[in-house]
């Protein structure tokens, strides 16, 4: 579906919104569920990636298909291949199948996992024959997606021997990483994280313990960059989150103070507000810790007409796109000029242009809501809107009640 989005009549805006559970924290959740089945979850992410982990999990044979979501493609890669007795074939999207995996893979076989390549050697389909795993030890890049890391931190406690993970080179994403361990201790599994060695312990069963998911801070941000380009006494509440999140993009709190809004913790809920105007000619951040929000920093510098370089991004050519290359022709249409390499993007100062583009998506929900707070400035038209329903099936209801005028084109 296409859209026409164009900015609220009244641009001080006032509005108070809940957001959809962590997306992240969700997946995490439902595989220590499917492993420890005493663990209960309240505040579950509605999105497909969420839906698409619950089904596959449920799947003992035959074929297991994701579709478009990578977390679930890495997670239940570990899951059935420890499965004894479970036999899938774990498959997805056409971009699915261009996406690697090929550490992961190594990394299981050097345990003893049985997992055969479908089709294109270290890309999925894959075809896994669950075993008893009991070797403990294992070592992968440190530098890879933190997804390959977090998989096997997930499925290490029902291993017979537990799991020593060591890392080899400088270790990125983190809070992601710190955030899987984070919810194990939560439910009770011993584990550590030392320099670049992570050691998760065996266990054979948990207490049992309901789990509320946090609300997701990567749909935050976009509410973020709607604060950033508003008038001054804009105002949004959102809820639920704590203020010692586990989540990496968390970080945003702190990165848009530089664009202009304060967040206030409340309870579970945080409230934005456009507390002054930029001054700033360029933002320059290192987003190795939080790449998903790369994108709506990007269009909010656009909007703001201030430069930004943006690194730490080496994981973005992999993600639904090649987010780098596709941030570059989007951009491009609103008038501002775009350099990207491997691992970064640099804004130069731009002049927003006002001609009514259509942004493109390339099937990936973050192109869709990072571009959608430009509205705020300009208006414009969004090709396969609906994109939005991997991670965030509400966004354009939500952000309708804003007051931005959305039509059907």
């Amino acid at each position: 579906m296409k859209l026409h989005i164009s900015s609220p009549e009244n641009q001080q805006i006032q509005k108070s919104i809940q957001i959809t559970g962590s997306k992240s924290e969700t997946n995490r959740l439902l595989l220590l569920q499917a492993l420890f089945p005493s663990l209960k979850i309240e505040n579950l992410s509605n999105s497909d990636d969420a839906q698409v982990m619950q089904k596959g999990l449920q799947v003992t044979v035959g074929e297991v298909d994701i579709h478009h979501a990578g977390t679930a493609m890495r997670f239940l890669t570990s899951y059935f291949a420890c499965q004894e007795g479970k036999e899938v074939l774990l498959t997805g999207s056409h971009r699915m199948k261009e996406r690697p995996i090929s550490v992961l893979v190594d990394a299981l076989r050097s345990l003893g996992a049985e997992i055969e390549y479908a089709e294109n050697e270290g890309y999925p389909p894959l075809k896994i024959s669950g075993k008893k795993i009991s070797a403990s030890k294992v070592s992968l890049p440190a530098n890879i997606s933190s997804q390959y890391i977090s998989s096997l931190c997930l499925v290490a406690p029902s291993l017979e021997n537990g799991l020593e993970i060591e890392l080899v080179g400088k270790i990125t994403s983190v809070p992601y990483i710190k955030m899987t361990l984070a919810l194990l201790t939560e439910v009770g599994i011993v584990n550590s994280f030392e320099g670049n060695s992570i050691n998760v312990s065996s266990i054979s069963e948990v207490k049992p313990s309901t789990l509320v998911v946090e609300s997701d801070w990567s749909a935050a941000s976009y509410f973020y960059s709607v604060v950033a380009l508003a008038d001054l006494g804009t105002e949004i509440e959102l809820a639920s989150y704590k203020q010692n999140s586990l989540q990496g993009d968390s970080v945003l709190a702190e990165i848009y103070k530089k664009l202009g809004v304060k967040t206030t913790f409340d309870n579970n809920a945080i409230r934005l507000q456009k507390a002054q105007v930029v001054e700033m000619e360029s933002l320059n951040l290192d987003l190795s810790n939080a790449p998903d929000i790369a994108q709506t920093i990007a269009v909010t510098c656009l909007g703001l007409g201030i430069g930004c370089k943006l690194t730490g991004l080496h994981t973005l050519p992999i993600k639904e796109t090649d987010r780098l290359a596709a941030m570059k022709t989007e951009l491009e249409k609103f008038g501002a000029t775009v350099e990207i390499d491997k691992e970064s993007l640099t804004l130069i100062i731009p002049t927003l242009s006002n001609d009514e583009v259509a942004v493109d998506t390339y099937h990936d929900h973050r192109m869709a809501m990072a571009f959608a707070p430009l509205a705020m400035k300009t208006s414009f038209y969004v090709n396969d809107s609906g994109v939005v329903s991997k991670s965030y099936p509400d966004f354009w209801t939500d952000f309708e009640s804003l007051g931005f005028q959305i039509t059907e084109a």
